[in-house]
């Protein structure tokens, strides 16, 4: 492998340290928020507050406005043709998600949603939704200008911690659901302050205020941005559709206790994600400036060595999730055990949509935003049909089953438009092989010790430890193939660099 070819990667993997931490502990924390939720107000209590945050999150992917993705393509480009345009810029993207969330938080307090305790909670967090989609978009432009440290620990450490903690909290202080909804919400305020912080030092840094003052009005980029973000604030809040609707048509059709369950397992499936969401959020700003230059051999390489990181890394987390999915439900509490189907269902179905690799991200950074939107629009209607079908026969599996055909639609729909309209060949193969690794390794360990040990704390504990170091021995052994040299690479230079200090 080149120099030129390695460099890259190796940018990719020292972030992606940096982001995959952040992302476990985001992970491990958002299971600590379910498990708060579930042993202080039990499976029913638990359905209310997250079926309001459910309607937050959807209500926040349209607070957002597409603002953060236009972050994403648009400011590693004016970093390298007009960086004074970079100021402007980001002072617009982030006031106006703060103007189109205050729309939405209209909305939500003007009492569309009906009436009851979750109605009450949805009113009573309604305004810290402009306070979260500011949040997100300052995050994004500091993602955009290679920050990936201010993210982390903002967005992925810091408020995952300071959520449960706060609901914990408020209901010993005598709060109720309303009161737990709100302490969920609370912390969104300190994690904004502190990214426009971040994001003014880093802007200094990056993009000292220029001589001659850049005029935005008549630059063209209101225009540019707009095309862009227009079919994005579609394809956000469909996004969000996707992951939170089956907990509240759960919530309709079987009640608030199937709904606490369903969402338990959800966030529990959640976990094995970190992986995708700690790469995502390094190599977005890579693949747009490779598109950018048209170095479609760079992206390729990218590409290929993201999507292997990716199925290898995330994969093995839910082979065991799926084998051990009573053990993993059992911590929130006995009443959510019975998720075990849809676990073991949502465990599957992540594993196939991750296949694809961060072809999501390649169709984002094109500029093909709308048929980004015209995918999720697809993908949201199909989870609705298949809710409506299966949950009733099906319960939570149902629901699961559901989304996990939605997602792989979803996913075979981008990477169809990525070879055929974008002419872009991306190696997918890359994820096959990582899939056969994992799962001749940690998923054959994961069979066996459930086969032998029942699903309990030491079997899961004995296919950790076989499977992991079974994986562990073949990702070295083929570490060249499956493009670890830039994790061991970057590696090598933190011990050079801290023996040298």
């Amino acid at each position: 492998m080149s120099a030129t070819t390695t460099a890259p990667q190796r940018a990719i993997a020292r972030a992606s340290t940096v982001s995959f931490a952040g992302s476990a502990a985001g992970a491990a924390l958002g299971i600590a928020l379910v498990i708060v939720l579930g042993r202080t107000l039990g499976d029913a209590g638990a359905g209310v507050v997250l079926q309001a945050i459910a309607i937050f999150t959807i209500a926040l992917g349209v607070a957002r406005a597409g603002m953060d993705s236009a972050a994403l393509w648009i400011l590693p480009r004016l970093a390298e043709e007009t960086p004074s345009a970079l100021h402007p810029t980001v002072i617009r993207l982030v006031a106006a998600s703060g103007v189109v969330g205050t729309i939405c938080a209209l909305v939500l307090v003007s009492g569309a949603f009906g009436t009851g305790t979750v109605s009450d909670a949805v009113r009573a967090i309604a305004w810290f939704v402009p306070i979260a989609a500011m949040l997100v978009t300052a995050l994004a432009c500091t993602r955009a200008l290679g920050g990936v440290l201010p993210y982390t620990l903002v967005w992925s450490v810091g408020l995952p911690a300071a959520r449960p903690a706060a609901i914990a909290i408020a209901v010993t202080a005598g709060g109720g659901l309303v009161a737990a909804s709100v302490a969920w919400a609370v912390p969104t305020t300190l994690g904004l302050i502190a990214a426009i912080a971040v994001l003014a030092v880093g802007l200094s840094r990056r993009a000292p205020e220029p001589r001659e003052r850049f005029v935005f009005c008549g630059s063209g980029l209101s225009v540019r941005i707009g095309r862009y973000a227009a079919p994005r604030v579609v394809s956000e809040s469909l996004s969000q559709l996707l992951i939170w609707l089956d907990v509240l048509i759960v919530g309709a059709i079987a009640g608030p206790a199937a709904a606490g369950v369903y969402g338990a397992a959800t966030r529990i499936a959640s976990a094995g994600s970190l992986v995708d969401q700690a790469i995502r959020v390094v190599v977005a700003p890579v693949f747009s400036r490779l598109l950018h230059q048209d170095d479609r051999a760079g992206l390729a390489s990218v590409f290929r060595a993201a999507t292997t990181w990716l199925v290898l890394f995330s994969a093995p987390i839910y082979l065991l999730l799926a084998a051990f999915a009573p053990v993993a439900l059992s911590v929130v509490g006995d009443a959510f055990v019975h998720g075990e189907a849809a676990l073991i269902t949502l465990a599957a179905g992540s594993i196939v949509s991750f296949l694809a690799g961060n072809v999501h991200s390649v169709l984002l950074m094109s500029g093909r935003s709308g048929l980004a939107a015209g995918n999720k629009v697809f993908a949201v209607a199909l989870d609705v049909a298949l809710l409506f079908l299966f949950v009733p026969h099906l319960g939570i599996a149902g629901a699961a089953l559901a989304w996990a055909i939605a997602c792989a639609a979803d996913a075979l729909l981008a990477t169809l438009e990525v070879r055929y309209l974008l002419g872009l060949r991306l190696p997918l193969a890359s994820g096959l092989r990582a899939l056969g690794i994992a799962s001749a390794t940690v998923g054959v360990a994961a069979i066996a010790s459930r086969w032998v040990f029942g699903p309990t704390w030491l079997g899961l504990a004995v296919a950790i430890a076989v499977g992991g170091g079974a994986l562990v021995v073949w990702a070295r052994a083929a570490s060249a193939v499956l493009d670890l040299d830039a994790f061991a690479a970057h590696a090598r230079g933190r011990r050079d660099s801290g023996a040298s200090s």
